[in-house]
């Protein structure tokens, strides 16, 4: 379907670097956007086995393009946290981590507008066990799906928190990578987004600049000396890049880095007009991705450190008789600390303790590391997310089911098993967790979610 881009919007663009503006609209008239996957480290399964070929994304460790838009809503391995549908261009954040900063190390980071989650699991999947990933969303009603995704994703390094960036901004010198992923006009992605095209105007990418000049400014004084910032948005306005680019080194004294990208990606680096900040754009007839922009700073002075106030956790330590309770769920070579809330236990990794409590207890929680389930007349009632999360104990009792099973489990249905165990069974799918069912001789209790349910009946395009 063909689409008109606004005559301001190309006037807007001419002149910036690696802008062609027949190829561009072209490739918005005749758009073929490219569906990518990024695979989840920690839940390794077959993937050329189950999809066949697929062309990686080059800058991406993870990301593989796929033939052709599936209906991920039918495949299991989507369900479980093995993938993460993310669009290509944005995996580029990858390349800035490993870049910036020693992923291996502890780190403390921040994705800041985190909702739906794509860049805090990725985040993930780069930093150590031993690093601190809180991912905010601003907006409450989006949080939950960004809880879902990490929940899905199974690490437990990470808080998911909702908080406006004032309210972060004074953990003073707190953070060694802040990612600020800026709400912007969208305009990068009008080719999966028609629709999008008839709200932009050259007003509104104003009006987004100045909203993110103040998510910056709240947000610039918890990021720690030495600390790295990385700013992207899906807009191609320079009023929205490179010009915040020179802002950001002027109001806050940031040294601008430069990030390898090889030429034969076809990334467009830039340079902003007053000091040369390097900035890295994607445009869709270039290459396979959408309208993307990125740029990484270091931030070079620090100011007077703000003593965070541990304010009196709404959590406690959870009972020994209880933890005896859980240890025999939970991965032995994994040490994590058990916590009680609102009837649950949750875990989080004993090395981020302290973490926890600074955290946890200056922001509005929503979620830390993983829910293991409830005790109820001493027994455990294991939770969903501890299926899926890397906490759980391997030795559990394991249930292959295949694909038709699979999706009947995933609907909630009754599956039926032969067996003679009784007792707790994760099911699984091509070797990873979908879930929690109960054994009881003859019948199958099925304890998938059922708000997570699959409620579409379309068969399966894979």
């Amino acid at each position: 379907m063909k689409s008109t881009l606004p005559a301001a919007f190309i006037q807007s663009l001419e002149g910036l670097p690696g802008f062609d503006r027949e190829s561009f609209c072209r490739a918005h008239e005749y758009p073929e956007p490219a569906t990518a996957i990024r695979l989840n480290p920690q839940k390794p399964f077959d993937v050329f086995g189950v999809y066949g070929a697929l062309e990686p994304v080059p800058w991406s460790r993870w990301g593989y393009y796929l033939p052709e838009r599936p209906l991920f809503v039918f495949d299991p391995l989507w369900h479980a946290g093995a993938y993460y549908v993310q669009e290509a261009s944005s995996m580029f954040l990858e390349q800035c981590v490993r870049q910036c900063v020693d992923p291996s190390s502890s780190l403390r980071a921040l994705d800041l507008c985190a909702a739906p989650g794509g860049k805090s699991t990725l985040l993930q999947s780069l930093l150590s066990a031993n690093s601190l990933l809180v991912s905010n969303e601003v907006i409450k009603s989006r949080a939950p799906i960004l809880e879902e995704n990490l929940s899905k994703w199974g690490g437990l390094n990470s808080l998911v928190v909702n908080n406006d960036p004032r309210e972060l901004g004074r953990m003073a010198e707190y953070f060694d990578l802040i990612l600020v992923d800026a709400p912007c006009s969208g305009s990068g992605l009008f080719r999966k987004d028609p629709a999008a095209i008839k709200e932009w105007s050259p007003d509104a990418a104003l009006m987004c600049s100045r909203r993110q000049q103040r998510i910056l400014s709240d947000i610039c004084p918890s990021l720690k000396k030495g600390g790295i910032l990385i700013y992207s948005t899906c807009s191609y306005s320079a009023e929205e890049n490179e010009d915040m680019a020179d802002w950001l080194c002027e109001q806050f004294n940031l040294s601008p880095l430069r990030i390898d990208a090889p030429d034969p990606w076809s990334i467009t680096e830039t340079k902003s007009r007053k000091y040369g900040a390097f900035g890295y754009r994607f445009f869709p007839d270039k290459l396979k991705g959408e309208g993307f922009y990125i740029s990484c700073f270091k931030k070079e002075e620090g100011a007077r450190s703000e003593r965070l106030v541990h304010k009196k956790p709404k959590w406690s330590r959870l009972p020994a008789k209880d933890e005896a309770v859980v240890r025999p769920w939970l991965n032995e070579n994994m040490p994590v600390n058990l916590y009680a809330l609102d009837g649950e236990v949750f875990a989080f990794p004993s090395a981020l303790e302290q973490e926890l409590e600074a955290a946890g207890g200056n922001l509005y929680l929503k979620k830390a590391g993983a829910r293991i389930g409830k005790i109820a007349q001493g027994e455990l009632v294991p939770a969903h997310e501890l299926a899926l999360s890397a906490a759980l104990n391997e030795k559990i009792v394991v249930i292959p089911l295949k694909k038709d099973q699979a999706l009947q489990y995933l609907r909630k249905e009754t599956v039926t098993i032969d067996m003679e165990y009784k007792g707790w069974a994760t099911v699984q799918y091509e070797g990873v967790n979908l879930g929690w069912v109960k054994v009881l001789g003859s019948r199958i209790n099925n304890y998938y979610p059922k708000e997570w349910r699959i409620l579409k009946t379309e068969k399966n395009k894979y």
